[in-house]
């Protein structure tokens, strides 16, 4: 019997206890039971959440004292108006509004569930959960020799664990908070009622209203575990989840915290590990640019900093464990995959205190496929059978099955590892792109959509197959390979094979220092997700970051956020996007380019319905034209960079899309300055050159001022060649090295000389070693390719500027 009622330490609970504490609570439980090394803790259960929504009492006054202004505006102004004038429980209060909530509309999702968090804070915990949870609290504290009565207490992780009554056994994983160390009695029972306040974050709503649950009887307990003083820290999956090899273990690493690892805001290093023999089969050492630990400043909390001025220089590419770390993790991970009879994803730590391996977190992996049955394996074959032929667009072999998806609500479909089957991609189809082990499509060309973020992300990518959607079928075995641009039946091993061992066998890679070119080598960044990896290959600066993902990727129309009064949030949107790759790349340069995006795209989002039909969106209301005729549109992207100056980024630059005209120019500085941003000063300022009128009156454009220009070659040879570059039909005819191009760029080229202005080139052609050379010899200033191809591309400039100067040095020598 335990001696208190909201409260349970681990050693109480098991893997049963998932309706009391959720599993996170209850897996914890069941490994400190099965003798794995768990910091001590202890849950406070749901029944303490069930207590404080039923047992809360709310007035109508409560509620406008705390939300304010919002009281009166949306779906809570329709509440109180319907509400009893008597208090009741917060429980009504918040079924009340999620009952009025369409969790469709995203939008109205993300406001209505901010309003529900914001009530649970605002309201007091019930004295009898907050004197159990501080009297366990001051108990654990004095397990480590903290005196709570003189103000010392051990420094603690709060974890969210929900749990769903009569469905105990559904996942919630990855959809609450966690706070890292928590320190002292208010703030952790602040943090405890902010866990309670992430049971209603958008995404978590929305899961559970398309699972099917009932609201009502979902509920949280927050997890109170010791918190491990990390040294170093990360994941381990004790099932290979790229290959599904059970006989491989995958450990990732990093410096400090593991949220810099879970989060995914630094690339880690990778080992790979055979079970039994403990063979370390392949390791990665990433560059660690950054690491999170305690903040300084206020003893509580976490911050990310720099790895080279928090440890030095030489742990950004130091090996974060030793070997026999590496195998003691291995060992532990077999260990608890036996006890639960099922691979696990688990996430370990070295505690910097007593040198000691941790486990703070176990469970199944949820994303592993389940051995082949017997016809898939007559699928893996050695034969080379092509059932399908496009344009190569993202180099690599992927392999797996096909998810056809035809519809964006079906996205959900595409799983770790799939192969996705569409027409064509768009933003919204992102998330479902992650996941895939190789994209294929029926329409595009290698500038597309789908190619674009394809070779950004890393994924095997085939476009313009013409018959993809009919061809394939659902749950077809498929090998794609995105370099030749075919698709062969099923898993062919050799390929796969081949590109598993393109590393040798237990081989070190580090991300070492790059060739040091004249003409700087820079990298295209359509994702700030992606930023990490992009910075680590060691690029010279961004020479095009695209607002397109940001904006399209807010859930609806910008200009619907605008009109509803949502400005501040859309730019801190972009500010946040934007500060993630000018702080992954500082100090070297960061190119913005303004938003350009066809109105079809815009069509697709709610509140796009007033967006006009164009027979050719590429030809139609796009780019700087359409942010000059949305002017507010165009301002809130000058205030989140503007924001971002005031924070001291200095390596940022504005690039203005398709740019036809002087006065277009002259007009976006104008409302650059109306906002406090600084042309010139603040900012440097470009335009891209991608349509003939640019490139011919290049001097008049430099006359009106810039900085600098980047050719934009995609749409540039698409529109002097008047070749539709998403067509397959055509796309054999679209050639960036047609002369007509060649020389428009090469005159750009000498009128920028000629005034001092930088020259770049962004297009996919940037990416092209032979086009490259070529530019190279017309004296560009800097070349910007996909993050796949910036270490071909800096070997191909420093190849090129050699022979300039061995020619050099011949014609000196015999003249």
């Amino acid at each position: 019997m335990s001696e208190y009622r909201f409260i349970r330490w681990f050693e109480e609970l098991g893997r049963e206890d998932v309706p009391l504490v959720g599993g996170k609570g209850a897996n914890l439980g069941e490994l400190t039971n099965a003798g794995i090394p768990v910091p001590p803790g202890f849950c406070v259960t749901a029944e303490a959440y069930k207590y404080f929504v039923n047992n809360v009492k709310v007035s109508k006054e409560d509620i406008r004292r705390a939300m304010g202004e919002k009281a009166e505006k949306g779906v809570l102004a329709e509440v109180l108006a319907n509400a009893p004038d008597e208090p009741r429980p917060l429980q009504d209060w918040i079924m009340d509004i999620v009952e009025r909530t369409n969790v469709d509309d995203s939008r109205e999702l993300m406001d209505n569930t901010e309003v529900i968090r914001k009530l649970i804070l605002a309201m007091p915990m019930p004295k009898e959960i907050a004197d159990e949870v501080l009297d366990a609290y001051h108990k654990l504290s004095r397990r480590f020799n903290k005196d709570p009565e003189k103000g010392e207490y051990v420094y603690v992780a709060v974890r969210s664990s929900a749990t769903a009554e009569d469905l105990p056994e559904a996942s919630f994983a990855g959809q609450q908070e966690t706070y890292l160390d928590v320190y002292g009695d208010e703030d952790l029972l602040e943090n405890v009622r902010k866990c309670w306040a992430s049971l209603w974050t958008a995404r978590a709503t929305f899961y559970r209203a398309k699972q099917g649950f009932d609201h009502r009887k979902v509920y949280l307990s927050a997890v109170v575990q010791k918190m491990v003083n990390s040294k170093t820290s990360g994941v381990m999956f004790t099932a290979n989840p790229v290959t599904n090899d059970r006989n491989e273990i995958m450990i990732n690493a990093a410096w400090g915290l593991g949220e810099a690892v879970v989060s995914g805001a630094v690339s880690p290093d990778e080992y790979i590990v055979e079970k039994g023999t403990w063979r370390i089969k392949e390791k990665y050492i990433a560059k660690k640019e950054v690491m999170v630990v305690r903040n300084p400043e206020t003893g509580k909390g976490t911050v990310f900093v720099k790895v080279a001025d928090y440890l030095g220089p030489e742990y950004v590419e130091k090996q974060v464990l030793s070997d026999d770390q590496i195998i003691e993790v291995a060992k532990m991970g077999v260990k608890i995959e036996e006890h639960y009879q099922y691979p696990q994803d688990i996430e370990w730590a070295y505690d910097a205190d007593d040198g000691k391996l941790y486990i703070v977190q176990s469970r199944p992996i949820t994303t592993l496929k389940e051995a082949p049955t017997e016809g898939e394996e007559l699928e893996e074959t050695e034969e080379l059978e092509v059932i399908l032929k496009g344009l190569g667009a993202s180099p690599g072999v992927g392999a797996g099955k096909v998810v056809i998806v035809l519809d964006i609500n079906d996205i959900d479909k595409v799983k770790e590892g799939d192969v996705l089957v569409t027409t064509m991609t768009n933003p919204d189809m992102v998330p479902a792109m992650k996941r895939a082990s190789a994209i294929v499509t029926d329409e595009g060309g290698r500038t597309c959509h789908a190619a674009i973020v394809g070779r950004e992300l890393g994924i095997p990518t085939v476009v313009g197959t013409k018959e993809a959607t009919k061809k394939l079928k659902d749950g077809m075995l498929v090998t794609v390979d995105g370099t030749r641009g075919v698709v062969y039946k099923g898993i062919v091993k050799s390929l796969v094979k081949k590109e598993k061992e393109e590393k040798a066998e237990g081989k070190v890679v580090v991300a070492g220092a790059p060739l040091v070119t004249a003409t700087e080598v820079k990298v295209n960044v359509s994702m700030p997700e992606v930023a990490e990896r992009a910075a680590a290959t060691g690029a010279d600066g961004v020479g095009l970051l695209r607002a397109e993902h940001m904006i399209l990727g807010i859930g609806a129309h910008p200009i619907k956020f605008i009109k509803e009064g949502k400005e501040e949030e859309l730019v801190n949107k972009l500010v946040e996007g934007i500060r993630k790759v000018v702080e992954a790349f500082y100090p070297r340069r960061v190119w913005y380019r303004t938003l350009d995006a066809p109105t079809n795209e815009f069509r697709e989002l709610p509140g796009g319905e007033d967006e006009p039909v164009e027979r050719n969106p590429m030809l139609g209301w796009r780019g700087i034209r359409r942010g000059l005729d949305q002017p507010e549109l165009l301002k809130a992207e000058f205030k989140a960079i503007k924001r971002l100056v005031d924070e001291g980024y200095d390596n940022i630059g504005v690039m203005l899309p398709l740019v036809s005209h002087p006065e277009q120019i002259r007009k976006a500085k104008e409302i650059a300055l109306s906002v406090g941003l600084v042309p010139h000063k603040d900012v440097e300022w470009g335009v891209m050159i991608e349509t003939p009128a640019s490139a011919l009156i290049i001097e008049d454009l430099i006359k009106e001022g810039i900085d600098f220009i980047s050719f934009g070659t995609n749409d540039l040879t698409q529109y002097t060649l008047a070749i539709d570059r998403d067509n397959e039909r055509v796309f054999k005819h679209y050639d960036e090295k047609h002369p007509a191009v060649l020389k428009l760029i090469e005159n750009v080229i000498k009128a920028c000389k000629k005034h001092g202005v930088e020259t770049s080139i962004c297009g996919q052609a940037g990416s092209d070693p032979k086009m490259v050379k070529l530019l190279v010899r017309l004296g560009i200033d800097s070349v910007s390719a996909n993050p796949d191809a910036v270490e071909l591309v800096r070997k191909t400039v420093a190849r090129e500027e050699a022979k300039i100067r061995l020619e050099a040095a011949r014609k000196a020598l015999f003249e």
